[in-house]
């Protein structure tokens, strides 16, 4: 693999910061290096374009631009005014949406702006239970959404493994929530938005669908949208989206000003200008036939990663996925999920143990992990290089120890390396 310096990949700005940090700039350098030696599984993370990158260190982050486009508190805001202008428009030509709000710097901020939006501190929401493949702020003790609401949660059945959807109507009909929310964290089957549209219109809630995950596949027009059903949509724009680490929300016009208040003056100050460009830049990359070709890609390998590690004993939660995610039960091949994540890691290979529904440890051992399929896919892998990584995830998970130091797996990290020759994390731009 072509070594990355900083002149043949971050540009000429990267000098400036080698002269005045080079601790961090080694840094920078390092984290580069350890993104491309790897496989990279984690189901929320990416790798961004350098476009995209370049907009989060353009001179955008110098600008206060508290408010909104043509109402701000500061001067000197009509170039912003056109980057978020620009950003907006594209987030609701993507996801045909009545409105958008790109200023949350992040998907837990986008949540907290629903939360804001639609309760006063003490109604109830209803929403996915965590140790069945939710998400912090949809309503646990540890989170603002546990401490300020009252929380009621659905899970998925013991047969399928898939949400309950009869069990969040018996709720929702008994506890009369205020809003109910659908999605998750290791949800990897597709969610049923009409039904629950029926639900909220039965009871009289709110529809939120925190579709942090799975909206870059709502954008590549491969699974289908919250949009047209839910009240609200909060998501990030990194995972399958490839963008920026950042949050947006779209919601019917009816709510727009609630939303944009929520979001401003209520629970953020200014936005990150850089950051909002970014997303614009990358809202463009994703309306482009070659995204729609990616994300078509992203949910064959990981249909074929999971089915892949069914085959080696390795289970998937509800027999597969249809999404960008999988979830394995680690039971089959007598080790948890913390010993799994930590062989994987000493192999070359990054994922993360995870709670399975109804499982008997405790979280943070696990009888879990995730897998996703997205960075791999950028990286340009296929449904053959999926059957090899799945093989090298059995081989790391049962027969290495979790030491760097140990033979199969240094033999596992030399394969890795000779796979990303192939297919490697942001090739260097001056190879042939």
């Amino acid at each position: 693999m072509t070594a990355v310096t900083p002149d043949t990949f971050y540009g000429p700005s990267f000098s400036s910061l080698l002269e005045r940090d080079p601790d961090i700039a080694g840094l920078l350098v390092s984290e580069l290096d350890r993104q491309r030696a790897g496989l990279q599984l984690i189901a929320s993370e990416n790798q961004t374009s350098p476009a995209v990158l370049a907009a989060l260190g353009s001179t955008l982050s110098n600008k206060y631009a508290e408010g909104y486009p043509d109402a701000r508190y500061y001067g000197g805001c009509a170039e912003v005014d056109k980057v978020e202008k620009l950003a907006i428009e594209r987030a609701t030509s993507l996801f045909q949406a009545d409105h958008a709000n790109v200023q949350p710097h992040s998907g837990a901020s986008a949540n907290l702006a629903v939360y804001g939006a639609f309760l006063k501190p003490g109604e109830t929401i209803l929403a996915m239970s965590l140790d069945h493949g939710g998400h912090l702020t949809h309503g646990f003790k540890v989170s603002f959404s546990g401490k300020w609401f009252n929380a009621v949660h659905y899970g998925v059945r013991t047969d399928t493994e898939d949400i309950d959807y009869d069990q969040m109507e018996q709720l929702a009909k008994e506890h009369r929530p205020k809003m109910i929310c659908a999605g998750g964290s290791a949800i990897p089957r597709l969610i049923d938005f009409e039904r629950i549209r029926a639900i909220c219109d039965e009871v009289g809630a709110i529809m939120w669908v925190d579709a942090a995950h799975f909206i870059g596949l709502v954008a590549g027009k491969v699974i289908p949208s919250p949009v047209p059903y839910a009240d609200v949509v909060s998501f990030t724009t990194h995972k399958v989206l490839r963008g920026p680490r950042g949050g947006a929300i779209v919601c019917k016009d009816k709510h727009a000003k609630t939303i944009d208040r929520a979001v401003f003056p209520m629970m953020q100050g200014g936005p990150l200008m850089h950051c909002v460009a970014a997303k614009a830049v990358n809202f463009a990359e994703c309306a482009t036939p070659a995204y729609q070709a990616y994300a078509q890609q992203v949910l064959d390998n990981a249909s074929a990663l999971a089915a892949g590690l069914d085959e080696l004993g390795i289970r998937p939660i509800t027999g597969g996925t249809d999404t960008h995610l999988s979830l394995h039960d680690l039971r089959g091949v007598g080790v948890n999920g913390r010993d799994a994540e930590a062989r994987c890691d000493a192999a070359g290979i990054v994922l993360n143990k995870n709670a399975i529904p109804f499982d008997p440890e405790k979280p943070n051992i696990a009888s879990g992990i995730r897998v996703g399929s997205p960075s791999v896919t950028t990286q340009g892998m296929g449904v053959e290089q999926m059957q090899t990584v799945a093989q090298l995830i059995h081989r790391a998970v049962t027969e290495t120890d979790g030491t760097s130091e140990h033979a199969v797996a240094k033999e596992i990290r030399g394969q890795i390396t000779d796979l990303l020759v192939s297919y490697p994390a942001y090739p260097d731009p001056t190879a042939g």
